[in-house]
This record gives C-alpha cells, sequence and structure tokens, in this order.
C-alpha cells in the first residue's frame, strides 16, 4: 500500500531525512517514532503531496507521490499536528466545504458527513462552531475530515498531541477501530499509545531508520536488557546453585549477586520468561525463594536507548523491592552511611563493600555530620574506626 525507497530531503545544508525505505502492507497499522527533529512529519508531508521529495521515491497504492499527485490525494486522509480548521465554521459546515474540495457529490456529501461524524464520536457537536470545542473535540473534527474520502491510507501526525488523559483513551479507542479497516501510519510521542494500537514500529533517528519491526522482534533485536532475578536462600554451595541454573534450557549466563541478608541474588539474561523453570528448581531443591521476577525493555526504554545512543545491556541495578526492603530494615536506620570514593577508577554502579575497599587501603568517607560533634572536620576524609585524619596525615 505504501512503498517508500531511498527517499531524502534536505532544507539547504540541513538534510531532514536520508535514505529512508519501508513498505506498508494493505490493512497494517504502523507507529512512526522519533525525537524532535528525526524526520517523522517530514515524511508525512512527503507521502501526503505536501512536500516534495529532494532524491527517492514513495508511492501509494501503486501510484507515485511526485508523478501522480491528485490519485495519491485521494486515496488518503490527512491529520497533521495542528489541524487546519476555520474556526468560525460550524463542524458540519467545515465538512460540507470539504465535501465539495474532495470533488463529492450533493448525496455523497450528505450520506457521508453523518457516518464519519458518528465514527469521530462528534456527532452530537454538529452544529457547534469550531472555535468554540475543546482541543479534543477539534482533533475529531480533523479525524473526520481525514475520513470523509473514505480513504484507503489515513497518516495521523500526533494526533492525541494536547489531549487530557480522558481524551486520550477515547481517541486511543478510535484509533484501534481505524486500524480494523485502514492502513494507519501514526506518529506520536506518547508511546504507550503506540504499544497498544501499533503492532509495528518504525523508529528515526537523525532522519535515518534505526529500527523497523514488530515489538517483540525490536525486544529481541535490540533489547539486550531482558534479565530473569532470583532471590533465595540457596544454602551455602552457592557453585552448585549457578551449575543447575546454567543448566536450565534458555538459559546462558547465570550472574552471581552476592548475598543479599541471608538470601542470594542471581541474574539470568534471557531472551524468554524462565521463571516457571527455575520456580520449578527451586521447589525441587527446596531453595527458600524471596524474589523471582523477569523484565524485558518496553518500548519506551528501547526508543530511549536508540534516541541517546545508549549501551544495550545496561548494568543491573538494584530492583524497587530490594530497595524498599532496605529502608524498611531497623538494623539499616541505624547503620551510618559509608560512601567509597575512588579517584584513580571511573564512576561505577556497584562499589565494594566497606571492609573489603578497607582492607584494599581505599579512603572510605563517613558522611555521618553527627559523628564526633563539632570537632569532626568534615572535609577530610574518616577511615570506618577512628578518628578524623589529620591534615597532617592528609597531607
Amino acid at each position: 500500500m505504501i512503498t517508500v525507497r531511498d527517499l531524502t530531503r534536505r532544507f539547504g545544508p540541513h538534510t531532514a531525512i536520508e535514505g529512508l525505505s519501508f513498505h506498508l502492507e494493505r490493512g497494517e497499522v504502523v507507529g512512526f517514532l522519533g525525537p524532535n527533529g528525526a524526520g517523522k512529519s517530514t515524511t508525512m508531508r512527503i507521502l501526503s503531496g505536501y512536500l516534495p521529495a529532494t532524491s527517492g521515491s514513495a508511492e501509494v497504492a501503486g501510484f507515485d507521490v511526485l508523478r501522480n499527485s491528485l490519485e495519491v490525494r485521494r486515496r488518503i486522509g490527512y491529520l497533521p499536528e495542528s489541524v487546519p480548521l476555520y474556526a468560525e465554521h460550524r463542524v458540519e459546515e467545515m465538512l460540507e466545504f470539504q465535501g465539495r474540495l474532495h470533488g463529492l457529490s450533493r448525496s455523497e456529501r450528505r450520506a457521508r458527513i453523518p457516518r464519519v461524524l458518528e465514527r469521530a464520536g462528534i456527532a452530537d457537536r454538529s452544529r457547534a462552531i469550531i472555535g468554540a470545542l475543546s482541543r479534543g473535540q477539534r482533533q475529531r473534527v480533523g479525524i473526520a475530515v481525514a475520513l470523509l474520502p473514505d480513504p484507503e491510507v489515513l497518516i495521523l501526525d500526533e494526533p492525541t498531541s494536547g489531549l487530557d488523559p480522558i481524551q486520550r483513551l477515547e481517541m486511543r479507542k478510535l484509533l484501534v477501530e481505524l486500524g480494523r479497516e485502514h492502513t494507519v501510519l501514526l506518529s506520536s510521542h506518547i508511546l504507550p499509545e503506540i504499544e497498544a494500537v501499533c503492532p509495528r514500529v518504525i523508529i528515526l533517528s537523525k532522519g535515518s531508520i534505526a529500527a523497523d519491526g514488530t515489538q517483540d522482534e525490536l525486544v529481541r533485536k535490540l533489547g539486550g536488557g531482558a534479565r530473569l532475578r532470583l532471590e533465595a536462600l540457596v544454602g551455602p554451595d552457592v557453585a552448585t546453585a549457578v551449575r543447575l541454573l546454567k543448566a536450565l534450557p534458555g538459559v546462558v549466563e547465570v550472574r552471581d549477586g552476592g548475598r543479599l541478608g541471608i538470601h542470594h541474588v542471581f541474574e539470568l539474561p534471557c531472551a524468554q520468561d524462565l521463571r516457571e523453570d527455575v520456580g520449578a528448581l527451586a521447589h525441587a531443591k527446596r531453595w527458600a525463594i524471596r524474589e523471582l521476577s523477569w523484565q524485558r525493555p518496553s518500548l519506551e526504554q528501547l526508543f530511549a536507548r536508540i534516541a541517546l545512543d545508549l549501551p544495550d545491556d545496561p548494568p543491573s541495578t538494584v530492583s524497587p523491592s530490594t530497595a524498599s526492603r532496605a529502608e524498611e530494615s531497623p538494623a539499616s536506620a541505624s547503620r551510618t552511611t559509608l560512601v567509597q570514593l575512588d579517584v584513580s577508577a571511573p564512576l561505577s554502579t556497584s562499589q565494594p563493600a566497606p571492609a573489603a575497599a578497607a582492607a584494599q587501603g581505599k579512603i572510605v568517607y563517613n558522611l555521618n555530620p553527627f559523628d564526633m560533634g563539632a570537632s569532626r572536620d568534615l572535609s577530610k576524609p574518616k577511615p570506618i574506626d577512628g578518628p578524623a585524619a589529620s591534615p597532617k596525615e592528609d597531607a
């Protein structure tokens, strides 16, 4: 239905998009994602005939966008980010005007206008002045205008921009219904909407396609961060527990996270949910489980990773449940906070325990301002046990 080959658009020295190639089948609903300036709106304007390409080609329903512009426009319903409506018109007057522009006969307009108003959920406001409508209602009028010529393709640029949460939910429901009857190319910055509406996603970054596929495919190809976390009482033989976990089908690596209280922490990077297998192993070995969870990157995390050029497998961090348990622990409430600062090494998310740091001869700061009272010089390092270092020692 839509075929794009090596599409490029330049504005003077600035290249908005370069070498875009993708194909949409009839009936597909595709989400178009990318940070501001990635080229989403430029691509949509080229496909709808509002903007010529510098090079490359684009076809809609077999018609070239440049050479057969009128045929393409007959098959497209386009909703730009800023809906172009005449504020002084009534809703039905606006649709009458648009119907005449599309060359619809009077009988066709009389048949279609009530139908598209009902479909867009704005039929009860058909006599309202457009300038008096809310932002969400104007977006619905824009949807009705896009649906009026009964197009094969809908190109919707930020259809939920500026809507409140209730209006977004209503618009999301409408988009799901439209996706059953039309080929839809949808651009949005609200990533949960793309996840709920679009089976396939195209992510743009710096004018080029950074990723293209279904959400599951993107997670498998780009995720890199899906992992299973196990906190369990496995006994003294941790090496055997690691060996048993690694022997499970689908497990490539087992990361030993060390002790957390009386339990031991394991992380298993994996592409699929293995909680049932790990739970069955724990039951067979009589391990007492405190946490068994599986997480994979969301579309929002993948989008941020591509847009910000983050590493594929960020270092693991303590889970929220672990952090909350540490905060609720009476022992942790009375414990002095200890932080290791090693200026010779790069920053790391994991630091050795204070005792281990002391054994290695590293300086450990005591950040408790009440330790030693007014005699404490907070600008000088203080060992874990003992008085603060004197200026001579520091020198």
